[in-house]
């Protein structure tokens, strides 16, 4: 078998997430947050899309989760983002998790905003 170091580059991985929490690069975030190769914060939710187009230099994809169960974001917001070359990707928030800490060992330009679950 062989193994790879994974590298993060600037970005932190999901360590994990629970009830109105998620804990990213060994840090506990209350409620809503976003990270990716900027660094992580807390989010304001769907209306605060300032910090998510600020994205469009650093990542080719977004992913966003939005809590327990998949809810489809508004067509304004899609249409922001993908105007701004971010692919844009819906899911729940522990498939969100977990698929941006695959795509992230692997190098790729992504980041995640994440409703609580």
């Amino acid at each position: 078998m062989r193994l790879n170091e994974i590298s993060y580059t600037n970005a932190v991985p999901v360590d994990g997430y629970g009830p109105g929490f998620f804990r990213i690069g060994g840090q506990v975030y209350q409620g809503a947050v976003l990270t990716g190769p900027t660094g992580t914060a807390t989010w304001g939710g769907y209306q605060d899309t300032t910090p998510l187009l600020e994205l469009s230099d650093s990542v080719d994809v977004l992913f966003i989760g939005t809590g327990n169960e998949v809810n489809h974001i508004s067509a304004d917001l899609r249409a922001a983002l993908e105007n701004a070359g971010i692919g844009v990707e819906i899911m729940n928030s522990p498939a969100a998790c977990r698929t941006y800490n695959v795509l992230l060992s692997e190098g790729r330009r992504v980041a995640l905003a994440l409703m609580p679950v």
